[in-house]
């Protein structure tokens, strides 16, 4: 498979974890789309389970998406209710998370800005992931020691208290626009990389065909159909359908939707002195610079 494709989600095998009250099936999309550094998994987590070790990473930072169902987001002993639209974001060595699937389950995306180190420390547990391994080097699998830690203790959530500013759902940043882009990972306080949901009526375009030079891009359609232009090939799109964009192909993307609109997510990273190639505008954005370059259009 190429970085080119459009795979569907659902076409990804899954593996199954089970220990403890840790338990979800997960479909880990980066390798099979070729992403260079993005990662991004799609979890289905069953009713009343975890979705992962109470755990912090010492260089990533997380986005959650949640696709269906709800529970509640653990942070250091504290909890909120979450729910379809809403969006998680865990900043490196932040507080310890997790997330705790309600009476429906929960489906959720992990989007990570990538690690050099791959650093992980579960407290619970009292492991870190370093890598492909974990120290001490005599501990159980982190998983197991995580289970051998005891369920998690469910905190009582009060409706009525405000949630926490990196919790942040799809209604509280409405634009009352037919066409929208709500930029949720910047919302909730996300500083590596950016997560926006964008809505296309029908026939609308997103932004002009272009290709970056240090960012990598993600896309994962969730409702609606239509296209995605790669150089001069166009490929369909339909809900689950998954398009990675690296750096650097010279291949530039666009996406158009089809008569029943198209509604996506595109998490991309931020890369200082990153520049966009606009072919179709004959222009380059030096966007470290704020500096526009005209060049010859194709």
């Amino acid at each position: 498979m190429t970085a080119t494709d459009v795979i569907s989600v659902h076409e990804i095998p899954s593996r199954t974890v089970a220990e403890g009250d840790i338990a979800f099936d997960r479909r880990r999309i980066g390798p099979v789309v070729g992403t260079h550094r993005i990662g991004v998994s799609w979890y289905e987590v069953p009713p009343g389970k975890r979705q992962m070790p109470v755990h912090v990473h010492g260089e990533e930072e997380e986005i959650f998406y949640v696709l269906a169902g709800g529970g509640l987001a653990w942070q250091k002993g504290e909890a909120c209710a979450i729910r379809p639209g809403d969006v998680i974001v865990h900043r490196p060595n932040g507080r310890p998370h997790t997330l705790l699937a309600g009476d429906a389950g929960m489906t959720v995306l992990a989007f990570d800005s990538g690690s050099e180190s791959g650093f992980s420390f579960l407290p619970r547990a009292g492991v870190m992931w370093a890598g492909p391994r974990w120290v001490p080097l005599d501990a159980p699998h982190p998983f197991r020691a995580e289970g051998l830690a005891g369920p998690l203790e469910r905190p009582v959530v009060d409706p009525d208290q405000p949630r926490p500013a990196n919790v942040v759902g799809l209604r509280e940043l409405e634009t009352g626009r037919p066409s929208r882009l709500r930029a949720l990972g910047r919302a909730a306080g996300a500083v590596k990389a950016g997560l926006n949901h964008v809505t296309l009526p029908a026939g609308a375009t997103g932004p002009p065909p272009h290709v970056h030079s240090l960012e990598e891009e993600l896309f994962y359609v969730l409702s609606g159909s239509g296209t995605v232009t790669l150089g001069a090939d166009e490929h369909p799109l339909t809900a689950g359908d998954i398009v990675a964009r690296p750096p650097a192909t010279g291949v530039a993307h666009s996406l158009r939707a089809a008569q029943d609109g198209l509604t996506y997510l595109v998490y991309g990273t931020r890369e200082a002195g990153d520049s966009v190639y606009y072919p179709t505008r004959g222009q380059v954005r030096l966007r470290g610079l704020g500096v526009t370059i005209a060049v010859p259009a194709d």
